[in-house]
């Protein structure tokens, strides 16, 4: 057998040095946590040491039968203590298992079963990569503390910390003018809504509304009730002279929350025209609405298309219509815009929360142990 040591910053590097110089068919022997540079033991940061084997001239495989049974490890390998065996034993196991995926890593059982769970919720590979790579460091520097709860413990630590570069707002109204943008279907009336009641029953804001969405039957109905039940003014806009005019009428507003059109976001002319109509200047905090049910690449298209507006926050809806979170990660750090709300909900103002990295997490994992 040919025997090769690898030092690398990450697993993920790693193994990609292995499979480079020895093959698909290598295995990995041992692996641990190295320090390796600094000065005087200072400054010195921490590597993946990898020895891994390949056998230059394999025997060619055959059929087993029933009773076959594998057969006994080389002797230099029964010497090596019953750990390592066993670990050997494991990644010889998942090889096996997931040969059709060489361009995946192999991953020790409960770490697997943290990848599947990752890539079960939707989240794109470039962070499930990111969240092994800690498991994997975790897994080979912590050998007595390692098991299924462990895992759980130590995947949603590490998704906590890929979400703390976030900019999660304790207080999204910040401005006078609140605008909601968004595709159609995302619940941005209901949401402004919540968000107006908020203010008026939370904060005792006297609050007013704009509305430029005068292309969906019933839509102005619908705002008009809830102004009415916060005792709130309301103002239609058709065009860019009407919104002036409506925010001088509610310049006596403490907050003026502005709805506007849901229709079909691929259409450049839609963004164009709320270009055109509304203002958006020092005094405007303006918030992309997505729903939770939404597709990843979907989800892409609809920020790739309104980011020709001036986009401050993102707020996330319907989170209660589905049990996958996956998309809404990915989409939050692609992004890297603040998050103001998640809604889980039709109650106004009640199914509305303040967004965090703990909030995405529970959704994520619950309370569960896989």
């Amino acid at each position: 057998m040919k025997v090769k040591k690898f030092v690398a910053p990450s697993m993920n590097e790693a193994m990609k040095m292995v499979r480079a110089e020895l093959g698909r068919d290598a295995v990995i022997l041992h692996s641990k946590v190295v320090q390796t540079g600094g000065f005087f033991g200072l400054f010195a940061k921490k590597k993946i040491e990898v020895l891994a084997g390949v056998d230059p001239d394999p025997l060619p495989r055959r059929q087993p039968s029933a009773a076959a049974s594998f057969a006994p490890l080389p002797v230099a390998e029964r010497e090596e203590d019953g750990s390592l065996a066993r670990e050997i034993e494991e990644v010889k196991a998942l090889i096996r298992q997931f040969n059709a995926r060489s361009s995946s890593l192999l991953y020790p059982p409960p770490l697997a079963e943290a990848e599947r769970r990752l890539v079960r919720q939707g989240m794109a590979d470039v962070y499930v990569r990111q969240v092994m790579d800690r498991l994997l460091e975790r897994w080979y520097a912590d050998k007595d503390g390692r098991s299924p709860a462990a895992v759980a413990a130590w995947t949603k630590e590490a998704v906590r910390d890929l979400l703390s570069m976030l900019p999660f707002v304790k207080t999204a109204e910040q401005k006078k003018y609140m605008i909601l943008l968004g595709p159609t279907g995302v619940g941005k009336t209901t949401t402004l809504a919540k968000m107006a009641g908020r203010a008026v029953l939370e904060q005792g804001k006297k609050v007013g509304f704009i509305t430029a969405d005068t292309y969906r039957i019933a839509a102005i109905d619908q705002l008009k009730t809830y102004a009415d039940i916060l005792h709130a003014p309301l103002e239609v806009c058709y065009n860019a002279d009407d919104f002036r005019a409506a925010k001088r009428k509610l310049a006596g507003c403490d907050l003026v929350f502005v709805d506007t059109a849901g229709r079909n976001f691929r259409n450049p002319q839609y963004v164009d025209e709320l270009q055109q109509t509304l203002e958006f200047d020092r005094e405007t905090e303006t918030f992309l609405v997505l729903a939770a049910t939404g597709k990843y690449d979907d989800m892409k298209a609809v920020y790739d298309r309104f980011s020709r507006l001036p986009i401050n926050q993102l707020i996330v809806t319907k989170l209660d219509e589905t049990d996958s979170f996956g998309a809404i990660v990915n989409m939050l750090l692609d992004s890297r815009l603040a998050v103001a709300y998640f809604t889980n909900g039709q109650n106004v103002p009640d199914d509305m929360v303040e967004a965090s990295a703990d909030r995405l997490v529970h959704l994520l994992f619950g309370a569960e142990r896989w």
